[in-house]
């Protein structure tokens, strides 16, 4: 059996054991993104709806399902009452669930939530996520003269989200190569390119002396981004009318 037939089997079990309907199911993290080195895991996301009984229940219930975390597979889905109360609150995690290039499971029902749920995110909510993300990386991996190479990406990446989310308006595309393509400066695609090439053929990057192009063009957008976050249009005073008609269709829906 292959990791996808083996993937596959497990939403199947999760969706008998635990009584519940798998609505969509993705690959995130470097394998979504598409510089995955040769051993990374496969870091499975979904969102899963539970009977309508068990939502009437009054004892609480988690809003988790954490399948399993080994060395090859990581696998956890939130109810689609949690995920719905993220779009409200514009949580970038969740739209890069909605968009993952990698999908191995989805249903019309969670298509449709999707598209709908576009109307929640925040340009300011979506900006702030990126720029923090990108601060953090760069501050905790990417000071020293000697720095872990494959953080580049997890600074660079970011970055170019928050470059989009200026440009285009909207939620930034969670493959790097399309950010990169309309969003790196031209003096840097080549070495980004054969960065991303060497990350693709080797477990491990290592630990090697800065890029100063990269590092430069780094330091300087987080010192932009940084000044332009004051000018982003306030997050939206959504309410909860649309989200909740989601809802109710999809528990209706049956399991």
């Amino acid at each position: 059996m292959n990791i996808l037939e083996t993937i596959q089997q497990k939403l199947d079990e999760i969706e008998q054991k635990e009584h519940v309907r798998i609505l969509h199911a993705v690959e995130s993290g470097s394998r979504a993104w598409g510089f995955a080195s040769p051993d990374s895991d496969y870091d499975v996301r979904f969102i899963y709806v539970r009977t309508e009984e068990d939502y009437l229940r009054l004892g609480q219930q988690r809003d988790v399902i954490e399948w399993q975390l080994d060395d090859t597979l990581d696998i956890n889905g939130w109810d689609l009452q949690k995920a719905l109360r993220l779009m409200h609150g514009s949580n970038p995690t969740l739209f890069e669930g909605c968009d993952s290039p990698v999908v191995y499971r989805t249903t019309d029902l969670w298509q449709h939530i999707s598209q709908q749920g576009r109307a929640y995110f925040s340009e300011r909510a979506g900006f702030q996520h990126y720029l923090s993300m990108a601060k953090h990386t760069y501050q905790a991996y990417l000071t020293g003269e000697t720095v872990r190479l494959k953080k580049y990406f997890y600074c660079l990446r970011p970055v170019l989200a928050c470059r989009w989310i200026q440009s285009r308006h909207c939620v930034p595309p969670v493959a790097f190569d399309t950010l990169a393509e309309s969003m790196l400066p031209d003096e840097l695609r080549d070495t980004v390119s054969a960065l991303v090439a060497q990350k693709m053929q080797t477990s491990e990057l290592g630990a090697k002396p800065r890029i100063p192009l990269l590092h430069d063009y780094l330091e300087r957008s987080l010192t932009e981004l940084t000044q332009e976050a004051a000018a982003l249009p306030p997050a939206p005073a959504n309410d909860w009318t649309l989200l909740d008609r989601l809802f109710l269709e999809a528990v209706r829906s049956g399991v």
